[in-house]
């Protein structure tokens, strides 16, 4: 891992603080001496989770506050030197089922966000947090920032208007923003209760309860990324020159079927069952199909790559989640 002197005694504002990529930033942020305050509203279907900050409880500022209002916004912005928005309604099922919430939050909050760094802090360097859902069913594979982007749901249309809004932000009022696409990742402090952030989290929460993982179809191709690999990218994106009005894929270039993967669960586990069950037909209408990142454009532009591999990633989720499952269902 990469030390990033840049963030010592700096003022670091992450939305989403207390979910997945949010707490685990944090946790990398205050080691390197950061300044850390988090934004969480706690919305129980969103993954924000106390215990996720639990090794730097007492290091970090948290706010309970929703970033659909826009004057929190405006006081919390005000004095940080950087913001990671990662805060969003991740389920593309819920998104289907509910447009209007995950508008208000992959969008419309998107804006808010923005418009409080137009009016009270300009020079607020800003990180969003996107993804790869929104290429659609690929045309090529593995997809660079050059693919055609067409979202096959609710959740990616509004992620892409979220992305917009932060491209013209840079280009109109020259706040710096940097986009990164994430692919599917796993980790510590991942969401397990349902499947609303990932298919691995019920999976393994599945697997440590002895309840069989369901594996829908089986076929599809995903490329699997580890959280501390991710944060490795965030804080590139926050700190990097060359980050400044860019948009970067972040994933692996290796992928594996979803029925390897569940294979490779219940080894890891040593002992689990795995159901294959025919395709739903409301998921096939949002699959995308296979999927590999081409992560090239972040490897040369910012000296970012993916160091863990699959069955150390693999190994030490399960290892977290032996200790802790009790603290996410």
């Amino acid at each position: 891992m990469s030390e990033f002197p840049h963030f010592h005694d700096r003022r670091v504002l992450i939305t989403g603080g207390l979910g997945f990529f949010g707490s685990n930033l944090a946790i990398r942020l205050v080691s390197l001496g950061a300044k850390v305050t988090l934004v969480d509203s706690l919305i129980p279907e969103y993954g924000g989770n106390f215990f996720n900050i639990e090794p730097v409880l007492n290091a970090v500022k948290v706010n309970i506050s929703d970033v659909r209002d826009p004057h929190s916004l405006q006081y919390l912005v005000h004095d940080q030197d950087i913001l990671f928005n990662l805060a969003g309604q991740t389920s593309h099922l819920d998104s289907m089922v509910d447009p209007n919430t995950d508008l208000e939050i992959n969008c419309r909050a998107q804006l808010s966000i923005l418009e409080a760094c137009r009016k009270h802090n300009q020079n607020l360097r800003v990180v969003f947090a996107s993804t790869r859902q929104l290429y659609g069913k690929p045309q090529y594979l593995p997809v660079d920032e050059h693919h055609r982007v067409q979202p096959v749901d609710v959740n990616g249309v509004n992620k892409l208007a979220g992305e917009n809004y932060h491209a013209l932000y840079y280009q109109v009022y020259g706040i710096p923003t940097c986009i990164l696409r994430f692919t599917n990742t796993i980790g510590p402090r991942m969401r397990v209760k349902d499947a609303r952030q990932t298919f691995v989290g019920i999976w393994l929460r599945n697997l440590l309860e002895g309840k069989p993982i369901e594996v829908w179809g089986g076929e599809q191709l995903r490329d699997i990324l580890y959280i501390d690999d991710a944060v490795e990218s965030l804080l590139l994106a926050g700190s990097h020159p060359n980050a400044v009005g860019r948009i970067f894929n972040v994933g692996r270039s290796d992928s594996i079927s979803l029925l390897h993967l569940a294979e490779k669960l219940v080894k890891a586990n040593a002992g689990g069952e795995i159901v294959v069950n025919e395709y739903p037909t409301e998921r096939k209408k949002i699959d995308i199909g296979d999927y590999t990142t081409d992560s090239s454009l972040i490897e040369s532009e910012l000296g970012w790559s993916s160091i863990v591999t699959l069955d150390d990633a693999i190994a030490r989720t399960l290892q977290y989640y032996r200790r802790n499952l009790a603290h996410y269902v």
